[in-house]
């Protein structure tokens, strides 16, 4: 499928500020500038290329692609590959089992290192434990573990047999959990008795229990790995150590191939709906082009590079760039199971030092805490081994750009801030370090092989300095291939904004030179700390209390986390406001509903929503609100006093009273780091 798009542009400097990668950097660099020419020549014939240099596959395919049913793709028609044996067995195969795969840092301090073989011989004894328990080829497998080597061996077992898991990120509720679980229907769940945040136990396996407390789901058994002695309760016959299945089970596991297009996993994500999508992705494409996107966008010399991730197998980013990708492309790479300020704000930089990471590939929430925190933490470890940073989960504004380079990167790392989407599957617009001038705060060109371009209302590309919608134009080979069980929702998710174009919602416009700069969500979900939340889930959390008549969420900019949740909630007639008593209340009941990433950072008792004549409630105006500034022109609204009653509830003038004094709105308080 020739493509005639312009080619990205390279080395423009023209919007300002931009940042060469050095002479050295480029003469080395493991991908130049000609994967643009190849890749705009011909897109299949490019994927084809990669997804035979860098798998092995069982059977070779005969079509990169078919496309022949828009939107659902099929890429690398009629092969077959294995996940696990092209992450893990051949690099044994190949003489590079003695090579460190994972180095593991529990947040205690405790540490384990995997090399290939060992980490090979783990996967095979939970494939061969797995299948004991009667998990077959195709079956689901829910799995709620926190950061620890369980996690990676888990999925990658599953990948081996065929079945296909969905990763439940730890911090979600028991009833989210439940819910993952019913619409999988998952045979088998995996977990652990807990794990630690900020020093203290943290149970996980309570959850797992209250899920399957109520009948009618079909989980059959459940694993257990002992983690932090944490007490549990077990029913018999349903429940297994970890120890006693996957750790006595055989180390003798043949890999065989699978479909390019079988399913490896769902992942849920929040939806504009409030029903969670269970986004569905399958092998062959998946696989390629996170190896390649991996490889290129950080400059990937696997003998060398010690590469850590820092995002939580429960994510996206999790799945494809600490599990899959790294280990498919023989890296070395870092585990770390706490938070960024246990048992203190400098222990991110002292496992930097420790192992001598040479790639770090973060969240722009992480590196804004950082920044409040000071320098002066970074400055007393030696990072010296840093050479590529790495940026994931929301735009980065570029102050916090510069002082990534400046601080962490000694004024000399380039940095790849990557824009991609738990639906898109891998990178798909990033900087290439041995090639692009990077610009702070861009997030620049589509990646070689990618078709992305921001366009009007009408579906017309914007031309250069202006703004628009988004859009991925081509088929990619790690793209969605629907959602679980609703190939109706995913066409109307994602391709009925525009015709012939994927939209999943982000805001773009493109700079003098044509390079990208991302706007954040223009639909209902918002991104906080790089997790996706649905405004309406936690509008239905919300009014699932009995206090609460109504509810409306808005995500409001924070300086910290990207966006912070904000609700405007209206009580029951019968209900009494006490004050924040109330709020406190009503913040536990969502995070017992969904989780505590989706608390609201405020919660304002109003009289009344803003809406309009017909009852939709203006949201746009409550964001105004929320982040300070005047809502303007409210002549649609069916009371024109709600936004004055609602801004005397925040503190801040009215409209009127703001035009009169010239002053400003109060801001609200700001929220705290949310740990990934």
């Amino acid at each position: 499928m020739p493509s005639n798009a312009e080619l990205p542009p390279i080395n423009c400097s023209g919007s300002g500020l931009s940042f060469l990668p050095s002479e050295d950097f480029t003469a080395s660099a493991v991908v130049g500038s000609e994967a643009y020419t190849e890749a705009a020549f011909d897109r299949p014939a490019f994927w084809a290329k990669q997804a035979r240099e860098l798998l092995t596959w069982s059977k070779d395919f005969n079509e990169a692609l078919d496309w022949s049913n828009p939107p659902f793709a099929k890429w690398f028609v009629g092969g077959e590959v294995n996940a696990a044996y092209n992450a893990l067995d051949r690099h044994v195969e190949n003489g590079r089992g003695d090579r460190v795969a994972i180095y593991f840092e529990g947040e205690p301090g405790d540490t384990r290192t995997y090399t290939y073989a060992q980490l090979t011989e783990e996967v095979k004894k939970a494939a061969n434990a797995f299948e004991s328990l009667g998990v077959a080829k195709g079956d689901r497998v829910a799995v709620y573990l926190p950061m620890i080597p369980e996690a990676v061996i888990t999925l990658l077992a599953c990948a081996r047999i065929g079945a296909v898991h969905s990763v439940v990120f730890g911090g979600f509720s028991s009833e989210a959990l439940r819910s993952r679980i019913d619409d999988a229907e998952a045979k088998l769940v995996v977990t652990a008795d807990g794990t630690y945040r900020r020093g203290k136990p943290s149970a996980l396996k309570t959850a797992v229990d209250d899920a399957l407390a109520r009948p009618g789901h079909t989980v059959q058994n459940v694993v257990v790995v002992k983690r932090n002695q944490q007490p549990v309760t077990w029913v018999a016959a349903r429940d297994h150590w970890w120890a006693d299945t996957v750790d006595a089970a055989s180390t003798e596991h043949t890999a065989v191939g699978h479909d390019s297009e079988h399913p490896l996993f769902i992942l849920y994500t929040s939806g504009t709906t409030g029903k969670p999508k269970g986004i569905l992705h399958t092998t062959g494409g998946y696989l390629t082009q996170n190896a390649y996107t991996h490889k290129a966008v950080f400059d990937l010399h696997p003998e060398t590079d010690v590469y850590w991730c820092t995002a939580d197998v429960g994510w996206v980013t999790g799945h494809s760039y600490v599990t899959y990708a790294p280990l498919i492309n023989g890296a070395t790479q870092v585990m770390y199971e706490g938070t960024p300020d246990s048992p203190h704000q400098g222990r991110w930089w002292e496992i930097v030092e420790k192992y001598k990471v040479s790639i770090l590939y973060t969240a722009p929430t992480a590196i804004r805490t950082f920044m409040k925190w000071g320098r002066e933490i970074p400055d007393k470890y030696d990072l010296s081994s840093l050479r590529v940073l790495g940026s994931v989960g929301e735009p980065i504004n570029p102050e916090a750009w510069m002082w990534y380079r400046k601080v962490i990167g000694g004024d000399k790392t380039p940095i790849v801030d990557t824009w991609w989407q738990t639906e898109t599957g891998a990178q798909m617009i990033a900087p290439l370090p041995g090639v692009t001038a990077a610009k702070p705060g861009s997030a620049q060109v589509p990646l070689p092989g990618i078709a992305v371009d921001v366009v009007d209302e009408m579906g017309e590309s914007a031309p250069n300095g202006h703004g628009g919608f988004l859009v991925i134009r081509e088929p990619w080979p790690a793209m969605l291939r629907g959602i679980w069980g609703d190939p109706e929702r995913y066409k109307d998710t994602y391709w009925s904004r525009f015709e012939n174009m994927y939209f999943a919602g982000d805001g773009a416009k493109k700079d003098e030179d044509g390079d990208i700069w991302l706007l954040g969500r223009v639909d209902d979900v918002m991104n906080v700390s790089g997790h996706r939340l649905s405004t309406t889930e936690i509008e239905s959390a919300l009014v699932s209390h009995p206090a609460v008549a109504e509810a409306a969420v808005v995500g409001a900019s924070d300086e910290t986390t990207g966006q912070a949740v904000v609700a405007f909630v209206i009580l029951r007639g019968d209900a009494v406001d006490s004050g924040d008593d109330i709020v406190q209340e009503l913040r536990n009941h969502v995070g017992k509903e969904i989780g505590p990433i989706a608390k609201p950072k405020n919660i304002l008792v109003v009289p009344e929503l803003p809406k309009t004549r017909s009852g939709k409630i203006m949201r746009r105006l409550l964001q105004d609100l929320a982040e300070g500034r005047d809502p303007g022109d409210a002549t649609t609204l069916a009371d024109n006093s709600v936004l004055a009653q609602i801004a005397k509830n925040l503190g801040q003038s009215t409209p009127a009273e703001k035009a009169a004094s010239e002053g400003r709105h109060a801001a609200i308080p700001q929220p705290a780091f949310v740990s990934r």
